[in-house]
């Protein structure tokens, strides 16, 4: 026969550092990306957006996937966002007064 309480004490989970680190990883990365949507400067959008791929890099490490965690810095952060950055002040209109 199940005993009701072993079955709840299984289902609650204790808090690792691994999951605690997790977790912080994972709301830094939401914010990121809820800043990425609000912020009025594209400039700083992009910013935001290069560190919420630096946050989904820390996942990926602390999920023991290092190579992705590599790429996702290079291709993404290394190149896109750069991308992004020169094509941003390449393309920014003079404010005349």
């Amino acid at each position: 026969m199940l005993d009701p309480l072993k079955l709840i004490d299984s289902l609650i989970v204790e808090p690792s550092l691994d999951l605690l680190v997790f977790a912080a990883i994972a709301l830094a990365a939401a914010f990121s990306s809820f800043m990425v949507v609000q912020s009025k400067n594209i400039v700083h959008s992009a910013m935001y957006l290069a560190g919420m791929m630096i946050a989904i890099a820390a996942l990926f490490i602390t999920l023991n996937a290092e190579f992705l965690a590599s790429i996702q810095v290079l291709v993404y952060v290394g190149a896109v966002i750069i991308l992004v950055l020169f094509t941003i002040m390449l393309t920014r209109k003079e404010v005349s007064e």
